[in-house]
This record gives structure tokens, sequence and C-alpha cells, in this order.
């Protein structure tokens, strides 16, 4: 996070009101998702598990998605 810039706020806003692309049920320990939330005009992804059990959200990564990757909006990867 730190390494690209990324401060604990930005993370909590994408936590907070960010859009899920995709969601990973099976994942374990514990359920997860990747959301996407822009920050002024960066976008960023936030791939979050969630304990029900401690109700806590656990973050796995946060990086901006590399456009080449992903569609002009960063909800779909490329073929």
């Amino acid at each position: 996070m730190f390494s690209r810039h990324i401060s604990v706020e930005d993370v909590a806003r994408v936590l907070a009101v960010g859009n899920v692309v995709e969601d990973y049920p099976d994942d374990k320990p514990y359920p997860s998702r990747l959301l996407l939330g822009w920050t002024e005009h960066r976008p960023l992804h936030v791939v979050a598990a969630y304990n029900i059990r401690e109700d806590e959200e656990i973050v796995i990564t946060v990086y901006e998605p590399n456009p080449q990757q992903w569609d002009a909006e960063f909800r779909k990867r490329r073929k």
C-alpha cells in the first residue's frame, strides 16, 4: 500500500463505498471480493476478505488497476 502511495483513508473509502467487481465465495479461510473505488481521479482495486465471526474486514491487497489488463471502467479483465 505504502509503496504504491495508497493511504489508509483511500482504502477505507473504497471499502465503504466501492463497488464489487468480483466475488470469491470459496476463498479460505474467509470469502473475499474485489472492490473498485475512486480517490479523486485515481481508480483503486481492493481485495478484502470478511470474517463474519469477528465482524472484521481483512485487506489482502490494494493496487491501481493496469489499463492494459482491465476494460475502460476497470470492472472486467481484458482477454
